[in-house]
């Protein structure tokens, strides 16, 4: 974590409270850290998987803030630690298990001292940044594996948008990005619907427009991937910032 706390913010808003492009960007599950006095019970190398981060994410939004002028709240905590983009009474908001893997460390634990102590703080302090920057548009950035090890089907889509009751810049998002030759995924390779705490809250909530992205892992591993999808995402959301002014 940074400075003892559950996230870091990459770039900054302008004196007018908002980016410079009024686009900022929210990434939940970018590291898979997690302090010496929590003990998850797990492998180590399990915490360079899918299942303690989402790969990829870390590398997109610093891009997006450092070299496209949309600032990024990013999560400093792993998912198996606290799922910040699951709600408080979340039955999986501490996960026992992820994907077929034990979280032996898990069972048991003080779930509201990790709310606490990760939760909350990120939340609170993700609302006052929000409050200030007014922004015209939020991008939720996630990414997604290939193939669960619990199912036996591939994820063929290359990026997913998903949403929930507000679709108003998914589906420009989806539409420009099918015409950039993309695989685009309506609400999957999960649906919105489901699954979209942290937009529920910060932007449906507050009637925000938002575009919560999943791109697929494989295609986010090197820095020079990242590079080409930060530019892809910058192009797209400015395109869907305009189209909703």
């Amino acid at each position: 974590m940074i400075d003892g706390q559950p996230f870091a913010r990459i770039g900054s808003v302008a004196a007018s409270g908002r980016g410079p492009k009024g686009i900022v960007c929210v990434a939940d599950h970018a590291s898979n850290f997690v302090p010496d006095d929590v003990s998850l019970g797990i492998a180590p190398e399990l915490l360079d998987t899918h299942i303690a981060l989402d790969i990829g994410v870390d590398g997109v939004a610093s891009r997006l803030a450092r070299r496209h002028d949309i600032p990024a709240h990013v999560a400093r905590v792993s998912r198996l630690v606290v799922d910040l983009h699951r709600e408080e009474d979340h039955p999986k908001v501490v996960p026992t298990e992820s994907d077929g893997h034990l979280i032996p460390g898990n069972i048991g634990a003080n779930v509201e001292t990790r709310l606490d102590r990760f939760h909350r703080p990120y939340h609170a302090a993700l609302a006052d940044w929000l409050d200030a920057a007014n922004p015209e548009l939020i991008l939720s950035i996630h990414s997604f594996t290939p193939r669960l090890e619990t199912e036996n089907e591939d994820r063929p889509w290359e990026i997913g948008l998903l949403y929930n009751e507000d679709d108003r810049a998914a589906r420009h998002a989806i539409r420009l990005f099918g015409e950039l030759g993309l695989s685009v995924g309506d609400n999957e390779p999960y649906s919105g619907v489901k699954l979209n705490a942290t937009m529920n809250r910060h932007a449906e909530a507050h009637g925000r427009p938002y575009c919560a992205i999943e791109i697929r892992q494989d295609l986010v591993a090197t820095r020079a991937e990242q590079s080409r999808w930060a530019a892809m995402i910058a192009d797209v959301a400015g395109r869907v910032a305009l189209a909703l002014s």
